[in-house]
């Protein structure tokens, strides 16, 4: 067994706080994840991600919006429809998500719910 170094633990930093703040609240990193590919009509990313109520989805939109990751397009039409789509910064998280997504799955496979949204590589199982 390792040693165990006596005194404080660093402290979390400023920026890896407000990263998790956001980003580990529940759906927020699917929602980006399915934006990851391109701009989705609200209806569309609410089949994509399987359980999420139109009310938390709303939420989480609005929270990713106002911390300039995602914007909210309508399109007048007829028919009404309002997509969203990943700012530069939002399309920034990209790279971080998909190291995520390998290190779940190296780490985390009887985790993996195939009803989830894929992040490139294989198709989940129900998209084969």
């Amino acid at each position: 067994m390792e040693d165990v170094v006596a005194g404080p633990c660093k402290t979390v930093d400023g920026a890896m706080s407000r990263v998790f703040a956001l980003l580990g609240k529940r759906w927020t990193g699917l929602i980006v994840a399915v934006l990851m590919e391109r701009p989705v009509h609200f209806s569309d990313l609410r089949r994509a991600i399987p359980g999420i109520s139109e009310r938390m989805l709303s939420d989480r939109l609005t929270e990713l919006g106002a911390a300039g990751l995602v914007l909210r397009e309508v399109d007048e039409g007829p028919p009404l429809r309002v997509s969203y789509r990943l700012t530069d910064a939002g399309a920034a998280l990209e790279p971080a998500l998909r190291e995520l997504h390998g290190w779940a799955e190296r780490h985390l496979p009887e985790a993996r719910d195939a009803s989830l949204p894929c992040l490139g590589g294989t198709p989940a199982a129900s998209e084969r």
